[in-house]
């Protein structure tokens, strides 16, 4: 039986379930790396997520199976500004789908939903990054897949 996914933009109740599902992906990011990238504490990461979404830093779309009543995925996106990309346009931090609906569309889905806030927001495009090592090539193929191409460099961080 096909499953019937509904987006939804979050809200602050929604923090524990999202904030459950950033641990899933960095965890499942850590393993596939083989490297203690990330340090994630559920009871932080919710208050903290809970904060973002209260002062609308954070723009968080779940994915539901409104069949079964869970949460399957999230996308979360900020706004940002820049003059090469001629004005405000949006980053997509995180993408997450739980393994069992891969390849369901729920993705695409969550790309979609994401376009259309976009759109609404005047963005310019979105943009997002993801590691540049072989066991990520599948995640590659489905940004590209979803119109994302490669624009270059490589993504740097520096603790302040």
């Amino acid at each position: 039986m096909k499953s019937s996914i509904r987006i939804d933009h979050a809200c602050a109740a929604d923090a524990p379930v999202v904030a459950e599902m950033v641990g899933e992906l960095l965890n499942e990011i850590m393993r596939a790396t083989g490297n203690q990238a990330f340090h994630f504490n559920l009871e932080e990461t919710t208050a903290r997520l809970r904060t973002f979404l209260e002062q609308e830093k954070y723009h968080v779309l779940v994915a539901r199976d409104a069949t079964a009543g869970t949460e399957v995925g999230f996308l979360t996106l900020c706004e940002s500004f820049a003059l090469y990309a001629e004005g405000a346009y949006g980053t997509i931090p995180e993408l997450y789908v739980r393994p069992e609906l891969r390849s369901q569309h729920v993705g695409q889905q969550l790309i979609q939903a994401a376009r259309t806030f976009g759109h609404t927001r005047q963005w310019k495009r979105l943009e997002v990054t993801t590691p540049q090592l072989p066991q990520f090539d599948r995640t590659l193929g489905f940004y590209e897949r979803e119109g994302f191409s490669v624009a270059g460099g490589r993504k740097l961080k520096t603790a302040l």
